[in-house]
């Protein structure tokens, strides 16, 4: 690690070491990274990513860590995130090419404030653009794959190439890249329209109020932990299995929300995964109902 070490400061990359996978994710969990690595832009990830694969280093890509469930072990490998990469280029009226690192959330206010229309249900999606395209990211019947037009991946024999919607096989929660291992996204094309920004912004406020009333934003989580099975909202089926406010360590199923698991007293990766596994269980044995996980489960093995 320590020639990884002089590679990052001779190409002057961003680096920190022995960090703590709790301030790299939404639900504030997780053991200790050797090295966690945030290249300024794809020149310089491009000759990370060909170091890391030609010494065979362990790496892990992420973005601000709001889908995904560390492990309570430490990790010895690379973290790397993507968040210095977060340009916006207005190339049309309609076009807009976005980096992948920029918060979710920033980018959609950003617009709406502009008038722009189409993107408003990802003024509450936490995380990157990039984590919201690999998993088609959505709310209020719309998605990720409604807006994109195409985006630009680093290959993994390290070749830039451009995708198109059609070729990105949006699905709900899922795209290519779930299927695809080792692409990376560097930015994304998104293709809105122009409307009103007073109505725009009205809209926006009413579902921010909405949800601070509805969900448990006030506390670490990662939003809906299921994704929603084909005849009942896993929120509402969780309720009826008479499981909110079930507790397991420091992590609780919401009062709120019942497909929101929080982070109510240092949490552990394992009482999370142990509420998650519990609901399973529940859904099947009572009600027949296979549920699967929104969020991610990283395993370091």
């Amino acid at each position: 690690m320590e020639d990884f070490i002089k590679f990052l400061q001779d190409n002057k990359i961003p680096y920190k070491e022995n960090e703590s996978l709790k301030n790299y994710c939404t639900y504030k969990i997780g053991g200790i990274a050797r090295v966690v690595v945030e290249p300024r832009d794809v020149k310089s990830l491009v000759k990370l990513i060909d170091y890391i694969k030609s010494n065979e280093l362990k790496y892990f890509l992420i973005g601000y860590g709001s889908n995904l469930i560390f492990p309570d072990s430490d990790y010895d490998g690379i973290i790397i995130r993507l968040v210095n990469m977060s340009e916006i280029d207005f190339i049309s009226d309609n076009l807009i090419k976005v980096g992948s690192g920029i918060s979710l959330q920033k980018l959609a206010m950003t617009l709406s404030s502009k008038g722009y229309t189409g993107i408003e249900f990802a003024t509450a999606i936490p995380g990157t653009l990039g984590g919201a395209v690999y998993m088609n990211a959505g709310a209020y019947k719309s998605d990720m794959g409604y807006i994109v037009s195409h985006v630009e991946v680093l290959t993994p024999d390290l070749k830039i190439i451009t995708l198109t919607n059609k070729e990105l096989d949006f699905h709900y929660r899922t795209s290519y890249f779930q299927n695809h291992e080792g692409y990376i996204i560097l930015n994304a094309t998104i293709n809105l329209k122009k409307g009103n920004v007073n109505e725009i912004m009205d809209l926006i406020k009413d579902r921010s109020l909405r949800r601070k009333a509805s969900q448990p934003i006030e506390y670490p989580s990662a939003g809906s932990v299921f994704r929603n099975p084909e005849d009942i909202p896993a929120g509402m089926l969780i309720e009826e299995l008479g499981l909110k406010s079930k507790t397991i360590g420091g992590a609780q199923i919401s009062q709120k929300h019942g497909n929101f698991i929080i982070n109510v007293g240092n949490a552990k990766s394992s009482d999370i995964l142990e509420l998650i596994k519990l609901v399973k269980e529940e859904a099947k044995s009572k009600r027949n109902i296979e549920l699967k996980e929104e969020q991610k489960v990283i395993k370091w093995d």
